[in-house]
């Protein structure tokens, strides 16, 4: 997997500087999550793994299925991936280019899994202790796992704070194991 990202990482740039160049990068995002969702539905993988298919049929078909969802400049795009042969990597694309967006907008997803509701004033004041220490603007999901005990878990990034019941416990069981 780390070679597709490799492999990603200078088209995602690319598209995200032009994106900022234009200031459209909400546009962008939007237009590169179709055509990433469309790359991984099974028969457009097929199409794009096909040796029938020349780089630039594959192109053109894959642009017909996003159809009117998609503007011109990701259209071109999609062209210039296919021409390089580079078109399976629209999904990791997209990935990276809303990860360089967030950085750019200062902005971070957190998903918080607690065992219990989170009332809405927990979760502002959750929001705004992530932010602080964060440094960046937070969007926050929230959901429930009653299999946590107790507590929560939150991740944003690469960034994991396990303060769950069911955490502490398998500490404490590998601390007595070691």
């Amino acid at each position: 997997m780390a070679e597709l990202s490799t492999l990603a990482r200078p088209y995602a740039k690319a598209a995200f500087q032009y994106a900022a160049d234009a200031n459209d990068l909400q546009g962008w995002s939007q237009n590169l999550a179709v055509v990433a969702a469309v790359a991984q539905q099974d028969a457009v993988e097929k199409l794009l793994s096909s040796p029938s298919y020349t780089a630039a049929q594959q192109a053109e078909k894959t642009i017909e299925v996003c159809g009117d969802a998609i503007n011109d400049k990701v259209r071109g795009f999609m062209r210039v991936l296919a021409e390089n042969r580079r078109l399976q990597l629209l999904p990791q694309i997209y990935q990276q280019f809303e990860v360089l967006k967030a950085n750019r907008e200062k902005t971070v997803e957190v998903n918080v899994v607690s065992a219990t509701e989170i009332s809405t004033e927990q979760q502002n004041k959750l929001a705004s202790a992530l932010s602080a220490k964060l440094e960046r603007e937070v969007n926050m999901q929230v959901s429930v796992d009653d299999s946590l005990i107790g507590g929560a878990v939150v991740r944003a990034g690469d960034t994991v704070i396990d303060g769950s019941i069911r955490g502490r416990l398998a500490k404490l069981a590998e601390a007595l194991n070691s």
